[in-house]
Order: C-alpha cells, then structure tokens, then sequence
C-alpha cells in the first residue's frame, strides 16, 4: 500500500562509500522505491574523514562524528535528502538542525567472533592477539579474558577481514548486522551472547537522518520506522548519554522487549575492564528515555561517577 504522502518526484540519499554503508543506503533506497514508486530515488556516496583516518583510534580524532559530518553538509547544501547511518555511529547528541526521521528494525545485534583458526574466544591460547576498534568491546574482553591480548582494528569490514587473513590478528571482534548484511555469516564461528559482550546502543539498526526543517522529509521516512525497536534505541542511547557516552567511554546497552514493555542492560567500564558497574531496569516502553535515565542514574551512585571522573582525568 503507497502511503498518503505524496513523495518528491527525485529523493537523494546521502552514504559513506564503504561496501556495508552502501548496502544499508540500497536497502532503503529499495524500500523507498516500494513505497514511492513515482519517485526516482538515488544514492549520493561520500568519503568522510572517519573513513580516511585509519591509523589512529577513533577516540583519539574526534570520535563517531567523524563519519557522518560530510553527510550532513551534503543535506544543508540541499545535495542529498536523507543520510543512512549504522545507529551506533550516531552521536548520543543529534547536531543541531538535524532529526531522525526513521529506525529501522533491528538486525542481529549481538558481536560476533571470527577467527581462521579458533572456534570461540574460549579456545584462545594466552596472548593470542584480539582486533577491535570498540572500547566497549576491548573492555569487555580485558575482564573476561585478562590473558589475551586486545589490538586496535580500524578500516572498514573488508579491509579488517583481509588484517584477520593476513595473520596480523588470531581473532577479531565484529558486529554480526554488517557481516549478515554482506553475506558474509558464514564468517562468524561464534556469536558473544549479551551476557559475553553486551552490544552498543543502537548496534544491528538503522537510522535514518534528515534536516529538522524538513518536514515533508520526515513524513516521506515515516514509514520505515519500526516503534518497537524506536523504543528500545531510544533508551540505550538515553542511557548513554547521560552517562556521557561517546567513544571515550568503554560503555554498552543494550533493551528488549518483555512483559513489562521494555528490558534495558547496561554497563560502563574503565578501558582496562578492571572496574565495571553494570545494572538493569524494566518498565513501559513509552518511558524510554526515563527508563535510560534512571538507569544511568542508578549506576553513577553504585560507582560510574567514580569511572567517569577517571575516565575524564585522562
């Protein structure tokens, strides 16, 4: 059924060039061409200054930001009408000017190891080397598993995969969404539950960006958003930032849906894991953010205030 929305005649959507940014911006160019059969709908791809920094940690140049800056300048400029983006490459604080229009339902959400010679992260040997870029996911490792040890991994999924064939790494950390997307599950030798590696908020959805002002945008978007899962992101990412979350922060959150509307986990850590504090809360899901909230503020008095107060002295 085509919406009541008359959609414009030519809509643009603006992407990040890497093989998975590009599948998410097809995948919503095709379900806006179901929606808006009328409409030409066109795909702007982009190089961000996230994707051409690649030899320095994302929390030493500027943090998540860096990857959809160029995207937004394209929508001010009136290049592009919306921005796909992987949820948790969205800052925890929209820019000014800019709203999410849609998000999308949700992917597997759980981290996924990948390895050429081991079958889990049990099977490492000590000081087997680990590749990540996350400081959540780092964190998380260097509580559970103290033996190995944890290596920066950035570029994007393929280049990271080639690294891990190369033999630089004996295992690597990557979220299931992008290797599912690219065909590439059979990758994974092993999904970390969420009691292993709690996922970042947002991880496994999509979101769609485009100017506050745009309201026909908005309406045009509308129809690709899932509420439930709305729901579930909107109190991950209230969560962290109340918490301050950004990618100098070692932090994870994660909600479900359950009987009593909505189950949100959640954790923050120093980078080296030593110190964690981690809770849950449930309530209705249209208390998203107050439950994120309230959670962040059960945690900073059980002793987040304390790592983050660490975390900002440096």
């Amino acid at each position: 059924m085509i919406p009541a929305h008359p959609a414009q005649s030519r809509i643009v959507i603006a992407s990040r060039e890497s093989r998975l940014a590009l599948w998410q911006a097809e995948h919503v160019r095709d379900r806006l061409a179901e929606l808006y059969p009328q409409s030409v709908v066109e795909i702007l791809g982009m190089t961000t200054r996230g994707d051409q920094i690649l030899d320095r940690p994302l929390a030493a140049i500027g943090g998540k930001g860096l990857f959809i800056k160029e995207l937004e300048v394209a929508m001010q400029e009136g290049r592009a009408d919306l921005a796909v983006h992987s949820m948790k490459d969205i800052p925890m604080e929209m820019p000014t000017g800019f709203v999410l229009a849609a998000i999308s339902a949700r992917e597997n959400p759980c981290d996924a190891f990948v390895s050429r010679r081991f079958a889990g992260l049990d099977e490492l040997p000590p000081n087997a080397v680990v590749g990540t870029s996350s400081l959540r996911r780092a964190a998380a490792l260097r509580a559970r598993h103290p033996q190995l040890e944890i290596r920066n991994l950035r570029g994007n999924l393929d280049t990271r995969l080639r690294k891990l064939d190369a033999g630089e790494y004996d295992a690597i950390i990557l979220a299931a969404a992008g290797l599912i997307r690219l065909g590439l599950a059979q990758r994974i030798r092993s999904l970390l539950t969420p009691e292993q590696s709690l996922p970042a908020p947002g991880q496994g959805v999509l979101g769609i960006e485009v100017c506050a002002q745009q309201a026909g945008l908005i309406a045009l978007a509308a129809p690709l958003n899932d509420a439930m899962t709305a729901h579930c992101v909107r109190a991950e990412r209230a969560f962290s930032r109340a918490l301050g979350g950004s990618c100098q922060v070692p932090l994870a959150a994660y909600a479900v849906p359950d009987a009593a509307g909505l189950w949100l986990r959640g954790w923050i850590a120093t980078p080296d894991g030593r110190q964690m504090v981690a809770g849950e809360l449930r309530g209705a899901a249209p208390d998203d953010e107050a439950i994120g909230c309230r959670l962040a503020q059960q945690l900073c008095d059980r002793g987040a205030a304390a790592i983050l107060r660490l975390l900002a002295a440096g």
